[in-house]
């Protein structure tokens, strides 16, 4: 039986910044990946927005990590040449009402460090957006959008240099805790059990279902999965707005926002559906939401305008009448077993938080150098 020092489960932009996290601090690592590309499952169906770290609790993981990979992240894409656009984002009030729940958002985003937030009165919003007539915003400069795929290629090939590799087509079929590790069942092309001193489970989608095969896991350790999809229209023609238009968070979400990607194309989405299985159809009769929802803050959004996108599926630990929980990322002073670290429920700012997420894992596992944030 082959042994290795460290297996990384799933190739998408959160397990690719761990193994780059462990690869540069010289432990021998593997990726597992199901598919038969890297950035192939919920980092290839997203908004790719950097998110500066406004909204969620003070002193949460998601804050926490936020911030710091959002600064750790403009600077990865800087140094490596990532495509990426720090194009700025309004958090609008449409109306009176809504200017409280603005200021609650201006504070709680100060809570968490981010300190370069600007109140803006409705003309000073259309300065920055001239077809605008919000009554308030909130102009965040250091929100952005990048090239995820491209980010996934700079993590990996950086990570294959200092000495990871990547198998896929390698399905994780279940594993065992063992004497100083595990083992694991993997399916695929060219079936193995392969043992490891230290698994990180980064599978996504797939998170929750491998732990609750890994033998000798407490299965109380293990959250129920909720499926989030969220569809996405595109918009047909030139967007009015040159940056990203956030309205008031509704109950439930963020509501559905106007994104642009680096070539200029506006698309307006995510919106929330609970599902019971895994399904990437845009149905174009979401349509009607999606109108009635823009409208709310872009009134003059012309009939016929959108067009089904694409959709994504969030790993969700929550359902639809829950709060939204917290990362949930378990290390062995949570379940138990030494060596493994299991990540569930890394939605949004999981992109984001990438490479804070890859220092913490490695702070987890006691992996002390190479680290890509800076403390």
């Amino acid at each position: 039986m082959e042994t290795v020092e460290c297996v990384v489960v799933g190739a998408g932009v959160v397990g690719l910044a761990v193994a780059h996290r462990l690869a540069l601090a010289g432990r021998e690592t593997i990726i597992l990946e199901t598919e038969d590309s890297f950035c192939a499952g919920i980092s290839s169906r997203n908004s790719e927005v950097i998110h500066a770290g406004i909204y969620y609790p003070k002193n949460s993981l998601k804050a926490r990590l936020c911030v710091a990979g959002r600064k750790a992240l403009y600077e990865f894409c800087q140094t490596r040449g990532v495509p990426h656009s720090r194009i700025g984002k309004l958090i609008v009030a449409t109306s009176r009402r809504e200017l409280q729940t603005l200021k609650q958002i201006h504070a709680r985003g100060l809570e968490n460090g981010v300190d370069d937030l600007t109140w803006l009165d409705g003309p000073q919003t259309r300065e920055l957006e001239p077809s605008s007539s919000f009554a308030a915003s909130l102009f965040s400069p250091s929100t952005g959008i990048v090239d995820t795929h491209a980010l996934c290629r700079a993590l990996l090939a950086e990570a294959e240099a200092h000495g990871a590799t990547v198998a896929y087509r390698s399905p994780v079929e279940g594993g065992s805790v063992v004497d100083d590790g595990l083992t694991l069942r993997i399916d695929g092309d060219a079936p193995l059990t392969l043992r490891c001193h230290q698994l990180i489970n980064c599978a996504g989608l797939g998170a929750t279902r491998l732990a609750e095969r890994i033998a000798g896991l407490p299965a109380h350790s293990v959250p129920k999965l909720h499926l989030g999809k969220g569809s996405y229209f595109a918009l047909v023609g030139r967007s009015p707005f040159s940056h990203l238009i956030y309205p008031v968070p509704i109950p439930g979400g963020l509501g559905i926002h106007l994104t642009l990607d680096l070539a200029g194309q506006a698309r307006f989405g995510p919106d929330v559906e609970w599902v019971d299985r895994i399904d990437y159809t845009v149905d174009p009769s979401r349509a009607d939401l999606f109108y009635q929802a823009v409208r709310r803050y872009w009134p003059e959004l012309p009939d016929g305008a959108l067009q089904p996108d694409f959709a994504g599926i969030r790993p969700k630990l929550h359902g639809p009448t829950e709060p939204a929980p917290d990362f949930l990322i378990q290390g062995p002073d949570d379940h138990g077993v030494p060596g493994l670290v299991n990540l569930f429920g890394i939605e949004s700012p999981g992109l984001t938080s990438a490479l804070a997420i890859g220092d913490y894992v490695a702070e987890l596992l006691g992996v002390e150098n190479g680290g890509t944030v800076s403390s």
